[in-house]
């Protein structure tokens, strides 16, 4: 792969700790932080990127998401694992907007990525990281849609793959792992019980863990949908971003790249008000921010079909809490039963058959503009990160069978 007629290469520096401040050596392999167990962000030499290019450089570029070559980790180009995953479309959603009173209603749509699920920007990333190290086996919990798309980017690096998912995970994830080779092991529990399996066969298995946040480079991947958000919208910000959170590596990620533009000087206007939407089955960060705590304690008995949200305790939950405060912004939880209206209401408004996790999101602003924490003046942006065609067997209707003699007219 290249990068367009203007070639180009990576400017990572080394890797910091979110918590510590330590910094680790970013061409040997990392997991998190040896000190405190924080997270680990990759740093660049930003003023290198700065005096190297212009934002203009990118609009004769492939469109993809490595076209941000000089913001991304991968030092040499033929590590990239690709399958073309990035630069999804930001819609307007007029209808939809017009039924809640807002003139200004955005959706960007990674249900057309790769995998269908925008999974696939932080495991190509990983992966691509990976194989840049030295890795040949790696292993990953994951609720569904991670574990579809590490089996595609392994499949394509070449590399052994395990992956660990409960065993109701939808059956189209289980399906993406089975035909591109990876071994699947289901889990009579939750992630992080399939996280505990993975994290205790690191030694005996000699696989690489690339868990949520627990490498440093699926940030990196998902830092993607910030940049293309701001070239998207011509070097501006939307005033709020609503987004489904189960990880949270996402909300981090688009921080992350409001931040180094805001830096580089390519943005100028205040970054977005940050929204996590979950589920009441499984609403930690809800509960915590709420709380005005820290950190989130453990979900008992977390239920949700979205599956995606469905995760207890994020690893980077301080992360998460912190940008939520620190943008203004906040944290909603909605009910199964509106998850699923939404999902319907945004296909028949607008024809955008969402996963029900990027369908949260509607009931999340609906809810967010009656309490007043969002005006219907507001420039807000919906982030759908998968394709309901996934969620397929969640969708039940009883359906009428027509003897071939019917009369059409009879029909309503």
């Amino acid at each position: 792969m290249t990068t367009g007629k203007n070639e180009s290469h990576s400017h990572l520096a080394d890797l910091k700790c979110s918590k510590c401040g330590a910094r680790f050596n970013a061409d040997e392999l990392q997991t998190v932080c040896t000190k405190c167990q924080g997270v680990l962000l990759a740093q660049y030499s930003l003023e290198e990127v700065r005096t190297e290019i212009g934002r203009e450089v990118f609009r004769d570029r492939p469109r993809n998401m490595w076209r941000y070559r000089e913001l991304m980790p991968v030092r040499k180009t033929e590590n990239i694992v690709t399958l073309g995953e990035g630069c999804t479309p930001i819609l307007k959603l007029s209808r939809l907007g017009s039924e809640l009173g807002m003139k200004r209603l955005l959706l960007k749509d990674d249900g057309m990525i790769p995998t269908g699920t925008f999974k696939a920007r932080g495991l190509s990333a990983a992966v691509s990281k990976a194989k840049e190290l030295g890795v040949q086996r790696i292993a990953i919990p994951t609720a569904g849609n991670a574990g579809g798309a590490v089996s595609a980017y392994g499949a394509r690096a070449g590399m052994e793959t395990f992956v660990f998912m409960p065993k109701d995970a939808p059956h189209a994830n289980k399906a993406e792992c089975l035909v591109h080779g990876a071994k699947l092991y289901l889990v009579d529990g939750l992630i992080n019980d399939a996280g505990r399996i993975v994290a205790e066969g690191k030694k005996s298995m000699s696989w690489f863990d690339v868990s949520t946040t627990k490498e440093p480079y699926r940030v990196e991947g998902k830092k993607t949908m910030g940049l293309e958000i701001a070239e998207e919208m011509n070097w501006t910000l939307p005033d709020v971003i609503l987004y489904p959170t189960g990880g949270g590596t996402g909300i981090i990620g688009m921080w992350k790249a409001f931040d180094e533009l805001e830096q580089l000087g390519w943005v100028n206007e205040p970054k977005p008000r940050m929204f996590s939407v979950q589920s009441e089955g499984c609403a930690p960060l809800v509960k915590a921010y709420r709380e005005e705590r820290e950190v989130c304690d453990f979900w008992a008995n977390a239920r949700t079909e979205a599956a995606g949200l469905r995760v207890p305790k994020p690893y980077a939950d301080y992360l998460i809490l912190r940008i939520l405060r620190e943008s203004q912004g906040g944290a909603v939880s909605v009910s199964e039963k509106s998850i699923f209206e939404a999902q319907r209401r945004l296909a028949s408004t607008e024809g955008i058959f969402a996963a029900p996790e990027g369908a949260a999101t509607i009931q999340g602003l609906s809810e967010l503009l009656d309490s007043g924490e969002i005006d219907k003046s507001d420039n807000v942006l919906l982030y759908n990160t998968g394709s309901g065609i996934l969620y397929t067997d969640l969708i039940k209707a009883d359906l009428r069978v027509l003897k071939p003699d019917v009369d059409p007219s009879t029909l309503v």
